[in-house]
């Protein structure tokens, strides 16, 4: 297991390599933030990209999502997987927003887990982005760097990662810490093809080198 040192350490190198780290999902604003961030379950940030400018001329805020028929807002994120539930939830938000909190998000992570389609992970990520509140949002890439370099322990739930991730780095480095390990896991430790040969973390990473020296006994 990395210590604290070492985990620092780790992310200081992966700034050093993505110096310009940040959320790639397209938004102007809270809103259009949250809306893209629930979007984008079990679809990839690029697709969603593609979908959010034009839909965002539509819908400005949750009044416009609210006064369509479920099947319109469906037919216009059709592209996107999982695109009825999807609808559902998000004219359940928009709905709360407007009733709950006058049609503003709301900046508290509890609060945001209230609403309809938003998990921890997405309540983290618009706390954090758009609001500047220190957080750590545990998705599929941020789990599976913590526990290749061995930050986690295998067996960690995503809870556990993110509480593990949160006591071994300073609280000011919560959320940049968050988007480097996503461009970290998204374009160097990549899940079917890691780029181990040439990681600055080889030394530290134990799956970089478990991966290494069997690559060596299946070339030898």
């Amino acid at each position: 297991m990395l210590s604290k040192r070492d985990t620092v350490n780790a992310i200081e190198t992966m700034e050093e390599m993505f110096p310009e780290a940040k959320c790639e999902l397209w938004h102007r604003n809270a809103f259009e933030l949250l809306v893209a961030v629930i979007l984008s379950a079990q679809s990839t940030d690029a697709l969603i990209n593609k979908v959010t400018p034009g839909l965002f001329e539509k819908y400005m805020g949750p009044e416009d999502i609210v006064a369509v028929e479920q099947e319109e807002l469906e037919q216009d994120i059709r592209t996107i997987g999982l695109f009825r539930s999807k609808a559902k939830n998000l004219q359940k938000m928009s709905h709360s927003l407007i009733t709950q909190y006058d049609g503003e998000v709301p900046a508290d992570r509890d609060e945001l887990m209230t609403l309809a389609g938003v998990g921890r992970k997405t309540a983290n990520v618009v706390s954090s982005v758009a609001f500047d509140f220190p957080a750590i949002a545990v998705d599929t890439h941020v789990e599976r760097v913590s526990k290749r370099l061995g930050i986690c322990r295998w067996k960690d739930s995503v809870l556990e990662v993110e509480k593990t991730l949160m006591d071994k780095l300073p609280e000011e480095k919560w959320s940049k810490s968050h988007h480097l390990l996503i461009f970290f896991g998204r374009y160097h430790c990549k899940s079917r093809n890691p780029q181990c040969p040439e990681c600055p973390l080889l030394s530290k990473c134990r799956e970089g080198q478990k991966r290494m020296k069997n690559r060596e006994m299946d070339t030898g």
